[in-house]
């Protein structure tokens, strides 16, 4: 029986560790990414994306959490704003 068989995906793109994403020159936002082969990283690529590609993904990103804990460490983005006399708002 092979590893994808078994559950393992044989192929991954995940985020790449140890790199963020970072804005180009001309604007374009790059997200480095890692592809990753059974288990082992195999090569690294980068998504450019324009600005408003990229506030798109963002979007839909937060609908995708929407009604998710809001982890500690979570950028300020998610986290809920308290207006004065008023309850909080995402």
């Amino acid at each position: 029986m092979s590893r994808a068989a078994r559950g393992r995906p044989q192929w991954l793109i995940e985020l790449a560790p140890d790199r963020s994403p970072r804005r180009e020159q001309g604007g374009q936002l790059t997200l480095p990414l890692g592809i990753v082969h059974l288990g082992e990283p195999v090569a690294t690529a980068r998504l450019t994306l324009t600005v408003a590609e990229a506030e798109q993904l963002h979007a839909a990103l937060c609908y995708a959490l929407n009604g998710e804990p809001v982890p500690d460490d979570a950028p300020e983005c998610r986290k809920p704003i308290q207006y004065a006399g008023g309850r909080p708002r995402f």
